[in-house]
């Protein structure tokens, strides 16, 4: 038997427990962002006889999951914590499922473009054939819903040629909000066309530049042969974010030079098949990630000196967080080689 004092006092533990379970596990409508890892490349990629290093590249990533009431309030105060509202991450989608195919989606042409530049911009050898743009997603309540299909192939864009999932990209972030395009597309054996009108696209950041779209995921139904072969194992990892980082990772154990020099390189941002790099979201996270793991330099994407660049918002975080790793900008993967070339040896 519990005497009154002894029974009050377990009553307060319960009481407690239950407050603290109802915090943790009642969920919200956000999702919560935050850092997440700097995961190394070398056990991910192997080139067959590829070359060994003595530092290593690292990709970066971001931790997005359910908000509840403990990390509601932990992302009040910390400003690398953020709250993104699940209706606008999941506007598009059917669930969280279909969003993070949509992802993996993503994350497999990153992989087939990294390694083209990244064999391209070594001398090696590699052959690409492409057969079409597969639209493989279409994205609720955006103009494509209506007219195209999961499994039509893509073969122009206001009167244009387009070969890869790249190209159509590029294109239609060309336009604006309200601009049409004409799109050609195969359906089994029929050729038909469609106007449509752009519209946003959602994005993961708030107050992120806008960008117009028609709402399909695509990719490049492309066959790549190169010499000699790689593999690379992403697991569960997804979106497009890690493209330069693999391309780099690729190019080292390609080339008898280890231009890693005994450094831990972290960084991020799209590549496309001729070495580009382009913008990501959550910079600034990926930052504080790469210093907890003791990158010594992190690549950002300078997108052309832009005055609100990924670059600039990773030395932001770079200043705030008092790192001492270096914050480089990059527009293309030569860019990225260049600078390594000219550092000692560590």
């Amino acid at each position: 038997m519990f005497n009154g004092r002894n029974g009050r006092s377990w009553a307060l533990v319960l009481l407690i427990t239950l407050l603290l379970a109802g915090a943790y596990y009642y969920p919200l409508p956000y999702f919560v962002s935050q850092p997440g890892e700097a995961i190394e490349l070398e056990p991910l990629i192997q080139v067959q006889g590829g070359h060994p290093e003595q530092g290593s590249f690292m990709l970066t990533t971001i931790r997005m999951g359910g908000a509840n009431v403990i990390t509601y309030a932990l992302a009040r105060w910390n400003e690398y914590m953020e709250l993104i509202d699940k209706e606008r991450i999941l506007a598009h989608y059917e669930d969280e499922e279909e969003y993070s195919r949509y992802q993996l989606e993503a994350m497999e042409t990153s992989k087939d473009a990294a390694i083209i530049a990244a064999y391209q911009f070594a001398g090696k050898q590699v052959n690409v054939v492409n057969h079409g743009i597969i639209v493989t997603h279409i994205l609720a309540d955006m103009p494509a819903r209506e007219t195209l299909q999961i499994g039509d192939v893509i073969t122009h864009v206001d009167g244009l040629a387009v070969n890869t999932s790249e190209e159509l990209i590029q294109y239609i972030q060309s336009k604006e909000v309200g601009d049409q395009v004409e799109l050609i597309f195969k359906r089994g054996d029929e050729e038909q066309t469609v106007s449509l009108t752009l519209q946003p696209l959602p994005s993961v950041e708030e107050g992120g530049e806008e960008r117009a779209g028609i709402g399909i995921g695509a990719v490049t139904d492309r066959q790549i042969e190169v010499e000699p072969p790689v593999e690379i194992q992403t697991k569960r990892i997804g979106g497009p974010s890690a493209g330069l980082m693999f391309a780099l990772e690729i190019y080292n154990q390609l080339t008898e030079e280890d231009i890693t020099k005994g450094y831990r390189i972290a960084g991020t941002g799209t590549i496309d098949a001729d070495g580009r790099v382009g913008r990501i979201g959550g910079v600034h996270q990926k930052v504080v990630a790469a210093d907890r793991a003791g990158a010594d330099i992190f690549f950002a994407p300078n997108e052309g000196g832009a005055p609100e660049s990924n670059y600039q918002r990773a030395v932001q975080a770079a200043q705030d967080i008092g790192t001492q790793m270096q914050i480089v900008p990059v527009d293309t993967i030569r860019d990225a080689v260049d600078y390594l070339r000219q550092l000692p040896e560590k």
